[in-house]
């Protein structure tokens, strides 16, 4: 039985075929013609276009579109089109369509505004359009770069210019190539990695990593930033052993998807209490429509433990469509993002990135912009204080009416709701919304972090800025027993891993009893040395 992602690319491929058919043996047809520009600068500008009739995508592709082969497990299951029937075009694009009415959607990511275009092709014409595209936010302007930390496609040097051309379609300031594996092979190779890997055009490059190891007993990691790659196919399961090495490397390590699927939140205690983690996939559309699950990541801030929010698409495996039209299937590159600050006064470079991102200067999002500042600190920072000291919070959320109305903005310290405004209040909108407070006399450290709603699928989530008193941590005593309680709990729930099931070829976890044994030991002590400080 044919799959039906493979199922649909026949079927525009057959299309193309009849329609070159129709054409060459006389049948009538018009001609579209269409150039699409940045507004704010007036040249030709990446995009994505949906073409449709009827409701229905037109399978046909221009010869402008820009193709790079892109499937599930590295096969080649896509190519011009992208799994939405859509396709990226460089700024300009021509078609012969038979004549009929057309809707001609055309997007750049969330930070311009889509534009939808009916139009009626008549047989001998050319339909001639020229459309400027407008932006209602520019974060690179304010310091602010875009990535999709989670990327799957192969990729040589020839393939560099098409796809960054994909990612500037998506205003995609950084695109991370995760070379993906598993304990039998490696997908998606990457030619090369750190300085070596990255190519750059302008604002916008590509740079390499792995989502490497990956187990359903412990979960998905991924690296970022490393000067190499990093496996140990014979000790596959020590997820720490990889995670030391990339540090040495320069990298940064992080658990995937929300440490939800494949049961990330118990290799994220293994390893995050254990101080080897450095970053965790907050926003993604792999677990259901709603990208934002904060359950893992509110666990290992409670207790004191550091952790950069990022966020990546899993594309072509996981994603949730906003544009027009009917969507098949919905992955698409830069639906989940972080943005990083590099800061007004230094260059766009792979390494201030990467700096910039092992600081924790960021925020994720699928739509809504935030700004928040605890005296003046910003996302990421670590900012002591005496005891009996006041902080001041100011926190802003920005969206737009046609393309990210927002609907509530909230502040939240050790995962309570500090503060909270919704779009229907007076003095908020659903563009704007502002939050200010102090805590005053403040006896003990704590994290606080702002988070904002858009709608079910559009959502944003700060790194925390981590305030301590007088040097001590910013755990949460209240919670500590509650989550130490958890942690035992995941666990012993690797320890149940260890009996050997034939069926289940995909686990092997009991050939590394003895190793994981001894890291739930040490993890155990932490937990014991944790409850007697929290107590």
């Amino acid at each position: 039985m044919v799959d039906s992602f493979g199922w649909r690319v026949c079927k525009r491929l057959l299309f193309l075929v009849l329609m070159s058919f129709l054409t060459a043996n006389g049948q009538s047809v018009g001609r579209l013609s269409i150039t699409i520009l940045d507004a704010s600068t007036g040249k030709p500008t990446p995009v994505r276009v949906q073409l449709t009739q009827n409701g229905r995508p037109v399978a046909q592709l221009p010869v402008e579109a820009v193709a790079v082969m892109y499937g599930l497990w590295d096969h080649e299951d896509g190519y011009g089109f992208q799994p939405d029937s859509s396709f990226y075009v460089p700024g300009r694009f021509q078609l012969s369509l038979p004549p009929g009415t057309y809707a001609v959607a055309i997007s750049k990511g969330p930070e311009y505004l889509p534009q939808k275009h009916i139009l009626t092709i008549t047989a001998g014409k050319t339909v001639q359009k020229t459309l400027r595209l407008e932006r209602w936010i520019n974060m690179a302007a304010k310091g602010w770069y875009s990535t999709d930390g989670h990327i799957h496609l192969r990729r040589s040097p020839r393939d560099n210019p098409y796809i960054a051309c994909w990612l500037q379609a998506e205003d995609v300031h950084v695109g991370a190539f995760l070379r993906m594996g598993d304990f039998w092979e490696t997908y998606y190779p990457q030619y090369a990695y750190g300085d070596k890997g990255v190519y750059q055009q302008g604002n916008y490059l590509l740079t390499s990593g792995q989502e490497d190891p990956r187990t359903s007993e412990l979960g998905h990691v991924f690296a970022l930033g490393a000067a190499d790659r990093v496996r140990k196919s014979n000790r596959y399961y020590f997820f720490d052993e990889v995670f030391d090495k990339i540090h040495q490397l320069g990298g940064i390590t992080g658990y995937a998807h929300q440490a939800e699927t494949f049961h990330g939140y118990r290799g994220l205690t293994l390893d995050g209490l254990r101080g080897k983690v450095d970053a965790f996939e907050l926003l993604q559309f792999c677990v259901d429509a709603h990208p934002l699950h904060t359950q893992h990541y509110y666990h290992l801030l409670d207790l004191g433990i550091p952790l950069t929010a990022t966020a990546g698409s899993d594309f072509p495996w996981c994603g949730q469509d906003h544009g027009h039209g009917p969507v098949e299937h919905s992955s698409r590159i830069g639906n989940a993002r972080f943005y990083t600050y590099l800061g007004a006064d230094k260059k766009f470079t792979f390494s201030n990135w990467r700096d910039a991102v092992a600081a924790g200067h960021t925020f994720v999002s699928s739509g809504p912009i935030l700004d928040l500042k605890v005296a003046n600190a910003i996302p990421g920072d670590h900012l002591d204080l005496k005891k009996g000291a006041s902080a001041s919070i100011t926190v802003h959320a920005y969206g737009d009416d046609r393309q990210v109305p927002l609907d509530t903005l909230e502040l939240v310290s050790h995962g309570n709701v500090i503060g909270r405004v919704t779009a229907q209040e007076t003095g908020q909108s659903s563009h704007h919304l502002s939050l200010q407070l102090t805590l005053p006399n403040l006896e003990s450290g704590r994290w606080i972090a702002a988070r904002c709603s858009a709608g079910t699928c559009r959502s944003a989530h700060t790194t925390p800025v981590y305030l301590t008193v007088n040097g001590d941590g910013f755990y949460n005593r209240e919670t500590a027993s509650h989550y130490l309680d958890l942690s035992e709990q995941y666990l012993t729930e690797i320890e149940q891993q260890f009996n050997p099931d034939p069926t289940k070829v995909d686990q092997q976890a009991w050939k590394y009893k003895d190793g994981l044994q001894a890291r739930i030991a040490e993890t155990r002590r932490i937990i014991e040395a944790l409850r007697k400080k929290l107590k």
